[in-house]
């Protein structure tokens, strides 16, 4: 009978971890690649979690757990009705309030099958609680197999489904997976019924009573009738982790690296700490992680409050074990607290609070609140002020310590104190980074005393965290701009050193201006005139008179001086922060001081295409590349047959794929002879050290005409090689691409 359980739960998660990324990327070519569009979908999946979560407390409560079985059945079947997965046909592009339209979209499309697939987890638990096996006292064990089954799915879609499944496809292959869960949990409903287990009071829908189950167990992890503080402890415990995850993804994946598929790791590990903190064992391993947690906690700190980017592998792997650890803190505190059979829908729909108040924390509110990712060194204090004792005993958990005057001066004196250090090594001329090193390095060490006291601690490392965001010190580099949307953190910074304003995303330079006035219309970073897209631009007959130039991707606007008087440009931008930063002149004076008449219009490129004339554009440039990721709807079939439509016969298209961890050489070389273009392509890597000072970037773009005479001087050219097609087409469409296969 555990198996049959274990199985179902197990098929069950997996359906729920597919049909996320399969969903999100049927949208995607309609929204453009924007984290709104994620988010959006996130928010949703997380709110009908909560609302299968809901429906399984409630139903279980109001018809009892056999009764339920029945009626739940005939509830499964509606879901049916509503397969293949699939965007509805009618609904059109969003003009105006994509959000809504996406979430009108996932309600029809996905709701019912979401939500049903949803409440697999708790009632199958409650379920087998109801049945005579000797393990039915305390079912909690099955959680390991429902989180097996999301981590094996989440793995899997990446690696195994989406290079091998158009989206048609997966939609019939998930339509099939649900209706063999249905078949399973109808296997599961009978196991239930042919249980002997006398039927109890809660089976014949009578009143709670705050008398003990006979049917319970005498032994519970912890026994009693769930309290507003014991709830509140449960959403606690599940918010961090939630937040922690998010916020360790979106970190690592804009200031480390900005690695396609990066955020599977994350929360991957987040769902392995269900799957060990909910194992049959007592849970031996607790003590040493509770030991353990603030050692690596409080090392990640130190590395976040300095900056530091490198190297990547040493820093990922910290970030992701601290994750780790502290998720197996909160939920192995959640396992030890776990409630009675009879309270088990309540105990996960609590915890579906926590994670769901978590997503919405990092996604909706810190984006609107902080100017910067904020929110992660944020979950590293919570992570702090969460833990437990050090000898992980049961007393301990939950009861917040008492404060007496140390636990509030401690940190009081600590933040004092490194701001005086880091001014007297400012006035004795230290360097900041040494500076910095020593007076945040040993303030660390000064709270790990103190681990065995969570509140000391916590406010301890909250304390370093507000004085390393203040000005103190001597700085480099001066912050004249920053600001974060949906789009990310977007920064201008002044480099005192380098007499260059930079425009930053994440970790990656997207720009940058000489604050020289003689140099003030020179392009930097990538768009050098020594570079590939400057020699495009300079030397390809569709760039010169009055031609018409389209530009996908705004940044500073760096590529607005290869303009002529007389002609148009058009640049095509997603992020309205980005626009803002290029238009002020106190920041950025590329738009202003360049000759071409320009127009910036604000949207995803393909939607704002769409309404752009037949054959009107003379050159069009594709460097919508930020911060080292990619919009793969911007890279496929119909979005090649769209930069088509509209430039002239004669047009040319270049594309600029520097990348520091994908290849797309072979995608761009599939789409060219897809489309019967001639292609090349210029790497240009070997930057001489006096022009790398001086503001240039290394790059490779590629360049593309339907005739090979419409690419110049370029063809004869020896810096110009001709793009080769893998042996083997697999071109990218909107219903299949493929990341894994580009992974450099």
């Amino acid at each position: 009978m555990p198996l049959l359980f274990s199985a179902t739960l197990f098929v069950g998660s997996a359906l729920l971890f597919a049909v996320q990324p399969m969903f999100a990327k049927m949208v995607l070519p309609t929204l453009g690649g924007t984290p709104a569009t994620w988010i959006a979908c996130m928010l949703f999946f997380q709110a009908a979690l909560l609302a299968g979560y809901a429906y399984a407390h409630w139903s279980t409560r109001r018809l009892g757990t056999r009764r339920q079985a029945g009626v739940h059945m005939l509830l499964l079947l509606l879901p049916l009705l509503s397969l293949p997965i699939t965007v509805p046909r009618g609904w059109g592009s969003p003009v105006q309030q994509p959000m809504w339209w996406l979430l009108g979209v996932l309600v029809v499309a996905v709701g019912l099958p979401f939500v049903a697939v949803a409440t697999t987890a708790p009632l199958l638990q409650r379920w087998f609680a109801g049945t005579s096996h000797p393990h039915a006292r305390d079912p909690y064990f099955l959680y390991r197999a429902s989180n097996l089954g999301s981590v094996l799915a989440l793995l899997s879609y990446p690696a195994l489904i989406e290079p091998r499944l158009r989206l048609g496809q997966q939609g019939r292959v998930w339509a099939a997976g649900y209706a063999a869960l249905v078949v399973l949990i109808l296997l599961c409903a009978v196991a239930l019924w042919r249980s002997p287990r006398p039927v109890t009071a809660e089976d014949t829908q009578e009143p709670e009573t705050e008398e003990p189950d006979p049917e319970e167990p005498d032994e519970e992890p912890a026994s009693g009738r769930p309290t507003p503080g014991r709830r509140l402890r449960w959403v606690a415990w599940s918010f961090l982790p939630s937040s922690l995850m998010l916020g360790v993804t979106t970190y690592i994946t804009t200031d480390i690296a900005a690695v396609p598929l990066l955020w599977v790791v994350p929360l991957a590990l987040y769902l392995l700490t269900f799957v060990v903190a909910f194992s049959r064992s007592s849970l031996p391993w607790f003590g040493l992680v509770v030991i353990l947690q603030p050692l690596v906690l409080l090392e990640l700190v130190f590395l976040v409050i300095l900056g530091v980017s490198e190297p990547v592998g040493l820093l990922l792997a910290l970030n992701v074990l601290v994750l780790f650890l502290s998720g197996l803190v909160c939920h192995g505190q959640l396992a030890r607290d776990r409630p009675r059979a009879r309270y088990l829908t309540e105990f996960y729909l609590w915890v579906a609070v926590g994670g769901v108040l978590g997503g919405v924390f990092n996604a909706l509110v810190a984006p609107v609140i902080f100017d910067s990712v904020a929110e992660y060194p944020l979950a590293l204090v919570l992570a702090c002020l969460l833990r437990p004792a050090p000898d992980g005993s049961r007393s301990s958990e939950g009861r917040w310590p008492r404060v007496d005057r140390l636990d509030l001066g401690f940190p009081l004196i600590l933040g004092i104190s490194a701001i005086g250090a880091l001014w007297l090594a400012s006035v004795a001329g230290a360097g900041e980074v040494a500076a910095r090193t020593a007076v945040f390095g040993a303030a660390l060490l000064a709270c790990l005393v103190f681990a065995g006291r969570r509140l000391r601690l916590g406010l301890g490392v909250a304390a370093l965290v507000f004085v390393a965001a203040l000005p103190v010190g001597k700085r480099t580099t001066a912050i004249l701009y920053r600001e974060r949307s949906f789009f990310g953190v977007v920064q201008v910074e002044n480099d005192h050193a380098a007499g260059l304003h930079r425009l930053v995303h994440g970790n990656t330079t997207h720009g940058a201006q000489s604050t020289n006035p003689d140099r003030r219309s020179e392009p930097l970073t990538y768009f050098t005139r020594s570079g590939p897209i400057g020699q495009a631009l300079t030397e390809l007959p569709g760039a010169q008179g009055r031609s018409q130039v389209a530009v996908i991707g705004l940044g500073a606007g760096s590529l607005a001086c290869y303009g002529e008087p007389g002609q148009r440009w058009t640049f095509y931008e997603i992020d309205p922060t980005v626009a803002r930063v290029a238009r002020d002149p106190r920041l950025f004076t590329f738009l202003r001081d360049c000759p071409p008449a320009t127009d910036v219009v604000l949207g995803d490129a393909r939607l704002s295409l769409t309404g752009a004339p037949k054959a009107n554009f003379d050159v069009l440039v594709v460097d919508a590349f930020n911060s080292d990721a990619i919009p793969v709807h911007l890279l496929t079939r119909e979005a090649l047959a769209l930069y088509l439509d509209k430039l002239t016969d004669d047009g040319v298209l270049a594309v600029h794929i520097t990348n520091r961890y994908l290849d797309l050489r072979p995608v761009l070389g599939d789409l060219a002879r897809d489309a019967g273009l001639s292609a090349l392509v210029r790497e240009d890597d070997d930057i001489p050290e006096a022009e790398r000072a001086a503001g240039k970037s290394s790059s490779v773009w590629v360049v593309a005409a339907r005739q090979p005479g419409r690419l110049g001087r370029l063809v004869n050219d020896p810096r110009w090689e001709p793009l080769a097609a893998p042996a083997k087409p697999s071109v990218w469409t909107d219903d299949f691409s493929n990341i894994v296969s580009v992974l450099g």
